[in-house]
């Protein structure tokens, strides 16, 4: 039997961290509506489970989505999570040669060079020895690029790495000191029996040189289980958490659970799955032009998970989907920070009574136009044009009377009265009996998509004007016109509608491809979403994103939204700011 008392700090460590686990996610997953619960069911003995272990290979273990971010952030998170895979599967293969049983005790393989004499030989000693360095220098090289990540992060490409309480600081330290005293124990266990490779039987011999190995050996295999032990122990109560909960994430939004509006154990399992990398720090908007670095996700979802006050950066947010959509992890940032807005409004059925019930034409198309298009009555115009060429009988249901998509609503945390909102519109909807229900709102359009229960198919109007060409009910010219297309936050990110806009631009003018092209594209900084910052910070934004755009020379700066076109218009002096349906009608 293979023991000595040093195995006892790890071993504990890591059956108190097993068996909180398994509490925890019992008791989240527990919270679940009973739908979702119904779906892992489901979902268990699916395809579903295989891809689910082929992405947490590649996310968690090689860390792909951050490679394509930036390729040196994600080497060094691969370093530290495949590093230590390799080191615990090739060292658990080792240790079943040498002793040839798979129910070694679990500290064995991670102890295996102490526990076994350097003269005894076995099957591919050599080449296990070999691999075992050369994963260990890995590792080791990741700790390199950590510590210089985190002191100069502008190396990696990163204006700030996230901030730190002394308690993250404290496990930072033990797993930056994991490994460094796993080459030391190695390395001295080396330099008085022999064996290791080419990195610990190297350093072995240079440390018995002036060390007296034979006092250290011992004591450090102590410090290096102690250090494992306590990472264990901390590891619940720190951003570590991740690494085993963004295994459980992703099993269960592949088996098809979805975060809904209120905050429930889903939603503490995606807090957790955060592993605070710092990306979406870069990619806010709110830090980039208005030096807002308090509020961006890893920050907000901290303060979730430490219990700390947080209205003020629920409400601190563009909503634009910049973050999320970047997140290697794929949580939905927007979904949990909307939770997290109070229900304060009051709203009943007779809030609305002052709205008149307008006398709904029946039609093949309905064309709800939204509030922010009747404050930009040019793409009202636009579309009244292009309907009227392509002969196409429509109802339009807010042209004379009309309430809010009741989305604004809803993005501010007020649901109740937001489905008062959304009946009233649903009503009216469904008097038409569309087909087709068009609207030039992507905030609109959104909202009819998601939280409305329609029989008609709901299209924005670059999708709608598109079909009209592709069926060949509308003829454009193409215009001697350069255009970059801003790609509303609601329309590319939000609802994934990237080739249906630039497909009708590229026919009516030269597009010029940018790098903030379909879901990179930039926040025009007048989101409804945003209560906490002034006119003066969303005059900045816009401004920023206007310069993005008019680097790029183009003869105008073509957008698919109202409020956008609203808003950049303002700051864009110069170049003109047009809608998508403007730059068709006159086509």
């Amino acid at each position: 039997m293979y023991y000595d008392h040093f195995v006892l700090p790890f071993t504990i460590g890591l059956i108190t961290l097993l068996v909180y686990l398994c509490i925890k996610y019992y008791k989240w997953i527990k919270s679940f509506p009973k739908e979702e619960r119904k779906k892992i069911r489901k979902g268990l003995f699916s395809l579903q489970t295989i891809r689910s272990g082929w992405e947490i290979f590649r996310e968690s273990l090689l860390h792909h989505n951050i490679f394509k971010t930036n390729p040196m952030l994600g080497y060094m998170h691969m370093t530290f999570a495949f590093g230590w895979f390799l080191l615990i599967v090739v060292g658990k293969i080792e240790s079943m040669i040498y002793h040839t049983s798979a129910f070694n005790p679990p500290y064995f393989a991670i102890f295996f060079r102490y526990f076994h004499p350097a003269n005894e030989t076995f099957p591919y000693s050599e080449t296990f020895a070999f691999l075992m360095d050369l994963i260990l220098l890995f590792l080791l090289i990741g700790i390199g690029l950590a510590v210089t990540k985190r002191f100069y992060s502008r190396l990696f490409g990163m204006k700030k790495t996230t901030k730190q309480r002394a308690y993250d600081l404290l496990i930072l330290t033990v797993l930056w000191l994991i490994f460094p005293v796993r080459f030391l124990a190695e390395s001295f266990t080396s330099g008085l029996n022999g064996g290791g490779s080419f990195l610990t039987y190297n350093a072995g011999n240079f440390f018995s040189g002036f060390l007296p190995l034979e006092h250290l050996s011992y004591p450090a295999w102590w410090v290096y289980s102690s250090l494992l032990g306590l990472f264990f122990l901390l590891l619940p109560f720190s951003r570590y958490m991740h690494i085993p909960t963004e295994m459980v994430y992703i099993f269960l939004k592949n088996w098809g659970v979805k975060q809904g509006r209120e905050y429930n154990g889903f939603s503490e399992i995606q807090v957790n799955s955060c592993s605070r990398c710092g990306i979406c720090i870069n990619t806010c908007q709110l830090n980039s032009s208005c030096g807002i670095n308090d509020t961006q996700p890893v920050y907000f979802l901290r303060r979730i998970r430490n219990h700390e006050p947080l209205s003020q950066q629920a409400e601190d947010c563009l909503m634009c989907g910049r973050c999320e959509e970047s997140c290697p992890v794929g949580i939905n940032l927007n979904a949990i920070r909307q939770s997290q807005r109070p229900d304060t409004i009051r709203v009943t059925k007779d809030t609305y009574t002052y709205v008149p019930q307008p006398q709904v034409k029946t039609a093949k198309v309905a064309y709800f136009a939204g509030c922010m298009s009747h404050l930009t009555p040019g793409i009202i115009k636009s579309m009244q044009q292009i309907f009227a060429k392509a002969n196409v009988d429509y109802s339009f249901i807010d042209e004379k009377a009309g309430v809010c998509c009741g989305r604004p609503l809803a993005l501010s945390g007020n649901w109740q009265a937001a489905q008062v909102v959304m009946d009233k519109n649903q009503e009216m909807i469904e008097a038409s009996n569309a087909d087709i229900l068009v609207t030039s709102c992507p905030i609109c359009y959104k909202t009819f998509k998601e939280d409305y229960t329609l029989k008609a198919k709901v299209m924005h109007h670059t999708e709608y004007i598109e079909m009209l060409l592709r069926d060949g009910k509308l003829k454009v010219n193409n215009m001697d016109l350069k255009t970059v297309f801003h790609n509303p936050c609601e329309l590319g990110r939000g609802s994934r509608i990237v080739s249906a806009p630039e497909n009708v631009l590229n026919q009516v003018s030269y597009k010029i491809t940018t790098v903030y092209d379909g879901k990179k594209s930039l926040c025009c900084g007048g989101s409804l979403a945003n209560t906490a910052i002034d006119s003066k910070q969303k005059t900045k934004i816009s401004g920023d994103t206007v310069k993005a755009y008019a680097a790029y020379h183009p003869d105008v700066i073509v957008t698919a939204c109202p409020l956008c076109k609203k808003t950049l218009s303002k700051t864009s002096t110069k170049i003109p700011v047009r809608d998508i349906a403007e730059l068709v009608a006159e086509a």
